[in-house]
């Protein structure tokens, strides 16, 4: 009985010490949040994530002094700053990658935090061959028998002087020929300017710079899918964001999930954005308003009118992960839906292989101690039968 009872205890004290590491796990900082963009970088070129700013207003820091720290999911080992092994590291609200491969994919946490407050962010990152740029391009729009400019998204963390700044520009796979009639590339641009936009150019376009560091040269790739739209079609709504069809979550993290829609020279009065849950309004779905619509916003880019309106998640339950919300743009002209569903984040394995030294440790214990209840019962038996 004794050794029944000593397993018993054992057992339970192992599982104190499991749920006590999962709580410390879960409880570093009371704020956690996924952020809504989702990076998909090229396997071999540098990237940079940054932890979300006050700017974003979803994300409660206003209150934090900058003392950021970064990790990667599943890992509680604090990324440091630059030395000479290092080929990812952490430089105030960035996080390099010098350069990035296929492993480094994964969940990267940035943690604001001050003497009485803490709040972390979720950043997706994924990393994909260069054989599969296509997949990852950033989808632009213009319209026929215009002039319009693609622009290559996302390279000003690596151009802090643009006045330097050196594209190559290509269309599928050809090199543009630059300053013609056709295309014109300002030096310290990011954009191609094309003189009359015509429904045959549309496809992909790539633009690619140099970025020197350190004495080693990388090369940055942006791939842009770009779609022409004819005039008399430009009132139609055509939504830009989310591009993709799944968006991963952590149990109980706030998450916000923008739509964004283009309405090109149109009224934003004119165009309606709404979210659905199981093609049913939000607030029919989500009558306590965990879930909800965020504030409509109206923003004119490059003289192009968008409107973007948020799904606002303050606290992702399981239910959400079997439902599906669309997003609908729609005016008298023209409607787009976009159906996406929210997946759960992978959670780390960290803390359960941290825990298996302790549950060796107790096996072995109680192993020992049961040998001693019945070692000691034996030498009673056969004290017992010599008397």
């Amino acid at each position: 009985m004794c050794g029944l009872f000593f397993v018993l205890m054992t057992c339970m004290m192992c599982a104190s010490a499991f749920r006590l590491q999962q709580v410390k796990s879960t409880e570093n900082c009371s704020d956690h949040t996924v952020f809504f963009k989702h990076y998909y970088e090229l396997h071999g070129e540098p990237v940079v994530l940054k932890c979300p700013s006050p700017r974003y207003k979803h994300l409660e820091f206003s209150a934090l002094t900058p003392n950021i720290t970064w990790y990667k999911n599943g890992s509680k080992t604090m990324i440091s700053g630059r030395n000479e092994d290092s080929r990812i590291w952490a430089k105030g609200d960035t996080l390099w990658f010098l350069p990035a491969i296929l492993e480094d994919s994964g969940v990267y946490v940035c943690t604001r935090r001050n003497s009485t407050y803490c709040a972390e962010v979720s950043i997706h990152l994924t990393i994909v061959e260069k054989t599969a740029a296509q997949e990852i391009a950033y989808l632009q729009v213009l319209f026929t028998f215009t002039s319009g400019k693609i622009v290559c998204p996302d390279l000003w963390d690596f151009t802090p002087n643009s006045t330097s700044l050196e594209l190559k520009w290509y269309k599928d796979a050809v090199p543009v020929e630059e300053n013609n009639e056709k295309f014109v590339v300002l030096k310290g641009s990011t954009s191609l300017i094309m003189t009359s936009v015509l429904p045959t150019d549309a496809g992909y376009y790539t633009c690619k710079m140099s970025f020197p560091f350190e004495g080693v040269i990388y090369e940055i790739t942006r791939t842009i899918h770009l779609e022409t739209v004819e005039q008399e079609k430009r009132i139609t709504p055509i939504i830009v964001y989310p591009t993709r069809k799944t968006t991963s979550a952590a149990l109980g993290s706030k998450m916000t999930l923008p739509c964004k829609v283009f309405i090109g020279l149109s009224s934003h009065a004119y165009t309606d954005v709404e979210w659905l849950a199981n093609d049913t309004a939000i607030d029919r779905v989500y009558k306590q308003s965990r879930v909800r619509e965020g504030e409509r916003q109206e923003i004119v880019e490059n003289g192009e009118n968008f409107i973007e309106v948020p799904l606002v998640f303050d606290s992702v339950k399981e239910v959400d992960f079997y439902t599906d919300f669309t997003c609908l743009a729609q005016n008298i002209y023209g409607y787009q839906v976009l159906p996406t569903r929210v997946k759960q984040e992978a959670v780390g394995l960290s803390w359960y292989i941290a825990m298996i030294p302790v549950a060796l440790a107790c096996v072995i214990v109680a192993g020992i101690y049961i040998h001693k209840c019945w070692r000691r019962r034996a030498d009673k038996g056969y004290t017992a039968a010599r008397v």
